[in-house]
C-alpha cells in the first residue's frame, strides 16, 4: 500500500478520536464502551462491545459530547451528558500522563 504524501505513519492500529476526528495511533486515545445510557471506560481495551475512542483532553470529550458523537458511533442510546460526566471524572482521578492501556505487544 502506497502511504499519502504528507501523512503521519504509524506503527500500530488507528482510530479516530470523538470529538476531534483525528486519526491516532491507539496508545494516544482512550477506549470507551457503552454500559446502559451512559459509557464506561475500558483502558485495558478488553471490555466486550463496541468500542469508541477519544483523546484524553477536555477539549476532545467536550467536543464528542457537543456533537453526541457516543451514542452514533457505540450505537446504543448513550446519552451525551452522562457520558461527558463520566470521562472528565476519569480524568481527573487518573491525571495527566496516566496510562490509557496496555502496551503494545503485550498480552
Amino acid at each position: 500500500m502506497t502511504e499519502r504524501q504528507g501523512a503521519p505513519a504509524y506503527d500500530g492500529p488507528v482510530r479516530t478520536c470523538l470529538g476531534c476526528r483525528r486519526r491516532d495511533e491507539v496508545d494516544h486515545l482512550l477506549r470507551v464502551v457503552a454500559a446502559g445510557t451512559t459509557v464506561v471506560v475500558d483502558p485495558r481495551r478488553r471490555a466486550p462491545g463496541r468500542g469508541a475512542y477519544v483523546h484524553p483532553d477536555a477539549a476532545c470529550v467536550a467536543l464528542a459530547v457537543k456533537k453526541r458523537a457516543f451514542g452514533r458511533m457505540l450505537r446504543a442510546p448513550v446519552e451525551a451528558p452522562a457520558a461527558g460526566a463520566v470521562l472528565t471524572a476519569y480524568l481527573a482521578e487518573a491525571g495527566p500522563g496516566a496510562p490509557l492501556g496496555r502496551a503494545v505487544g503485550s498480552g
